[in-house]
């Protein structure tokens, strides 16, 4: 019995020091590719549905692709708040720094008591250099992403660009086509402009709208595919003749990306997963989570043939506070899987879908639509708060005449909330909100050596552990001061002077004039471009995008361009 006892002894705190290494980025060995999957917006309880349903569908699957690689939670936050938004906090995972909520991979102002990490206020809204562009930049791989949601949207533009505000994407998008990614899948032909599709072309891209047969068939490494005028649709109603699911779109970018002998950095995102969640829809949290799942599998199964391939897989914040089981669920402990999972299952499209089905059908189908699409018998009550609704189109009472429906349980002023709130009538998923939820996320990894980040980690800790994969612990913070740097530091003794734009929302020049030799040198505000012109007329395409953000009223530039114009 005693040396039962020592011999546990022993295995703990051998645990505990292998815990300790772990997560000491110090002691993580490089490796020659990362792929980052981040299921936005998804909770603890989001992948315990996902795994239900798979399980109730077909009981020779009870566990989930990422179930094995599951190693610990994170603590996710803005750098003034507890609770996370999507820009800054997939911002923090690849910079290394939290920042405020809405900034896409730019410092956070000093906020003072509110901080959480210390904040340098002398940094606020300047770019923080990312991972992928250290990777591209530093060591020459290849990198891309793959995402449903549009192109620009926080957690794409977290890898790819710079600004204080995440909405602003004519500047996001174009920092994206000039930070020259390999391969970019996703959603969001109305965001890139023709200009930038020439520019691509130019570049030797082959660039694909809504071509699903052409990007199975492109052999060039270099691609562009998008899908759709804004995001992709929700899985549940993904057409698969039209649109990639997640895993294929990763299997093709991991197929062109692992070209470069260099090693890649891949962002994959399962962007749907927190729009679900937003509209409280319990039709398709599931589809996206187990779509972002298998995707996560793909991922692994080339990671494990490749052996030299990291996947963390985790979740950037929570949304909407979901739950299995709800507040008035009678006999909770004795309701079978039947009974908790089959009407969920029997939803057959998202809110969304759903809405544009039942305002393009006359109000006389509204009960048979209803039965059809989603499984469900509308009570009279519901039915009275559909027709009273503002946002049915087909109701037979004029919009004037319909009445206020405040005092019903289930009444929303939106025709989608009503929607959302009318098909958790009929299942047993609860909802706390329709914002964001300060919960610790998942966290899975799988390393080919094993060394795995395990318990709590914070955003900041995983950042650090995905730096030291690239061989970039302690050496970012440099490496963003080289090449995002103050124009009036690194043009300081030349003429210098920035241009406003003529349209609104256009793009502000930077003009460099150096009188002794007559060499001018102008930057196009969020490109990687420098056009010389005077005694040195040509075109200079640096390695870094040249942000311009107009509240520091700073162009962000390499430490050493002025080069050019000796």
């Amino acid at each position: 019995m005693k040396h039962k006892k020592i011999s546990l002894v022993l295995v703990m705190a051998f645990l505990l020091i292998f815990q300790v290494k772990a997560i000491d980025p110090k002691t993580v060995k490089p490796v020659k590719n990362i792929i980052l999957m981040v299921s936005d917006g998804t909770s603890l309880s989001n992948l315990s549905l996902a795994r239900w349903l798979q399980y109730y569908q077909d009981p020779s699957k009870p566990k989930l692709f990422l179930d094995p690689y599951l190693c610990g939670t994170v603590r996710t936050n803005c750098s003034d708040g507890p609770i996370g938004d999507s820009a800054p906090t997939t911002s923090c995972y690849v910079t290394g720094h939290a920042s405020r909520a809405g900034y896409v991979s730019s410092y956070p102002p000093d906020q003072g008591e509110a901080n959480i990490d210390p904040i340098d206020g002398t940094k606020a809204y300047g770019p923080m250099a990312t991972l992928l562009e250290a990777a591209k930049q530093v060591y020459g791989k290849s990198t891309g992403f793959v995402v449903t949601c549009e192109f620009p949207h926080a957690t794409p533009a977290d890898v790819s660009a710079h600004y204080y505000n995440r909405g602003a994407y004519n500047f996001i998008s174009e920092q994206q086509v000039h930070n020259q990614l390999d391969v970019v899948i996703g959603g969001g032909n109305n965001y890139l402009s023709r200009d930038q599709e020439a520019y691509l072309k130019e570049h030797g891209y082959t660039v694909l709208r809504n071509d699903l047969a052409g990007m199975r068939s492109c052999k060039n490494n270099k691609m562009w595919a998008l899908y759709n005028t804004a995001s992709m649709d929700y899985e549940i109603d993904r057409d698969p003749a039209k649109e990639p699911e997640l895993a294929e779109g990763v299997k093709l970018a991991l197929e062109k990306l692992s070209k470069n002998s260099k090693g890649f950095f891949l962002l994959v995102e399962g962007s749907k997963v927190d729009w679900a969640t937003h509209a409280n829809d319990p039709a398709t949290v599931g589809p996206e989570v187990l779509a972002f799942d298998r995707a996560v599998g793909a991922a692994i199964d080339f990671a494990k043939k490749d052996g030299n391939t990291v996947v963390i897989a985790l979740a950037d914040h929570c949304t909407g506070g979901m739950s299995i089981g709800k507040y008035g669920l009678s006999n909770y402990s004795k309701r079978t899987k039947a009974e908790l999972f089959q009407p969920i299952l029997n939803f057959k499209m998202s809110i969304d879908a759903l809405g544009k089905r039942l305002n393009a059908e006359p109000y006389e189908k509204l009960r048979e639509v209803f039965k059809e699409c989603e499984g469900v018998d509308l009570t009279d009550e519901e039915v009275e708060l559909i027709v009273n609704s503002k946002g049915y189109k087909s109701s037979p009472i004029p919009v004037e005449l319909r009445k206020g429906q405040e005092d019903k349980p289930l009444y929303s002023p939106s025709f989608s909330g009503l929607l959302a709130k009318i098909l958790n009538n009929h299942c047993c998923l609860g909802w706390a909100s329709g914002g964001h939820t300060g919960d610790d996320v998942f966290l899975a990894c799988y390393h080919p050596k094993g060394q795995i980040p395990v318990g709590m980690n914070t955003n900041v800790e995983i950042a650090h552990y995905m730096q030291a994969l690239f061989g970039m612990y302690g050496k970012m913070d440099a490496f963003s001061d080289r090449i995002f740097t103050h124009h009036d530091v690194a043009f300081k003794g030349y003429d210098f002077k920035v241009i406003e734009p003529e349209e609104k929302n256009g793009f502000y020049k930077l003009v460099v004039n150096n009188p002794s030799n007559g060499k001018t040198m102008t930057i196009q505000a969020h490109s990687n471009i420098a056009q010389m012109s005077g005694s040195d007329n040509r075109k200079l395409e640096l390695p870094s995008v040249m942000p311009y953000v107009d509240r520091t009223k700073k162009f962000y530039v390499p430490s050493d361009i002025a080069k050019y114009l000796k």
